[in-house]
């Protein structure tokens, strides 16, 4: 073969192969779909992470897994998932605190790691009341059992919390706020699993927590509720007040939402919505919720976006309110 035929067949080999879709152009997804869980287990994240990706493996085909990367109240997995290749293949399960995270740092005068803009909003899954807890070896009957005692000792009264800033430490200074300025005794942890541990074993006596994280110690006798943080009583806990109803003008929510990396593709984005969408709303993934006292509280893209967006004013209202915390 003469020069001139090897270029020309040269030429047209690499045509056939550039018209031919590459490797990387294969229908999306076409492995494993890894889901960053930013807490340790236990936590709302976690319980609610793992029921969707049990049912969601099944419609895309692929295996979805958990990969948890605590700490920082969050911070640490959100940080993992903002930097990660925008391909669909990493996404994040957050929750409520996700919304601060900025603000946090702008109040200590750092540069944010991360803000809302890094993410792409695909579903909220769940919104749950919280539920402000005392353990099994407290006397308190009542919430106002709980603010008689706290004015009379202030400070000897522990409470733990899934860290500083995070999802439960804002509720619960919000409530000490709105009740006279009550003072606490405060342990963080680095997640909501952790937190619950701690007042299991005493080592904390108060927790504001998910109703789904804490349901089963509650039907246990472990833990005993004394306020809900929502507009209206739980249908899990019918005969828990509100804190509006106990005189208190505190209302918050923990909500578990799925998120791509900034960046990730609108086909892929598509997909996952569709998917996501599906598998919330079979009956397996609604039962599991139900097993837990959750209800579906389901926001596709554009309505969690807006969701999101006012959520955010909230959570960043509440985290000046509470001011700077060092410990």
């Amino acid at each position: 073969m003469d020069r001139r035929h090897f270029v020309i067949g040269s030429a047209a080999t690499a045509a056939a192969l550039a018209s031919k879709p590459s490797i990387a152009q294969d229908a999306y997804p076409s492995h494993a779909v890894t889901f960053i869980n930013p807490f340790p287990p236990g936590g709302a994240a976690d319980v609610v992470g793992r029921p969707l990706a049990a049912v969601l493996e099944p419609i895309i085909k692929q295996p979805c897994v958990i990969d948890t990367k605590a700490g920082a109240a969050g911070a640490v997995g959100g940080q993992v998932a903002a930097s990660a290749k925008p391909d669909g293949y990493t996404l994040l399960i957050h929750i409520t605190s996700i919304s601060g995270f900025a603000e946090v740092d702008k109040l200590f005068g750092r540069q944010p790691k991360f803000t809302n803009a890094d993410f792409i909003p695909i579903a909220r899954l769940v919104a749950d009341p919280c539920v402000l807890l005392v353990n099994d070896q407290q006397p308190y009957k009542s919430l106002k059992d709980l603010v008689e005692d706290a004015k009379k000792r202030p400070d000897d009264i522990i409470y733990s919390s899934s860290g500083l800033y995070g999802a439960l430490h804002i509720p619960m200074a919000l409530f000490a706020k709105a009740a006279g300025g009550l003072k606490f005794r405060h342990l963080p942890t680095n997640g909501g699993g952790p937190a619950l541990t701690a007042i299991l074993g005493n080592n904390s006596q108060v927790l504001v927590s998910s109703v789904s994280a804490s349901l089963a110690q509650i039907k246990a006798g472990k833990l005993k509720p004394l306020a809900l943080f929502g507009a209206q009583r739980s249908k899990a806990l019918p005969d828990v007040p509100t804190m509006k109803e106990s005189g208190y003008d505190v209302e918050y929510y923990l909500w578990v939402g799925v998120f791509a990396p900034k960046g990730t593709p609108d086909n892929v984005i598509t997909y996952l919505r569709t998917a996501i969408d599906k598998a919330a709303h079979t009956d397996q993934f609604k039962g599991a919720m139900t097993n837990l006292g959750q209800e579906l509280g389901y926001l596709d893209q554009a309505d969690f976006k807006k969701f999101w967006d006012a959520d955010t004013k909230h959570i960043e209202d509440a985290i000046r309110q509470i001011g700077r915390v060092d410990t």
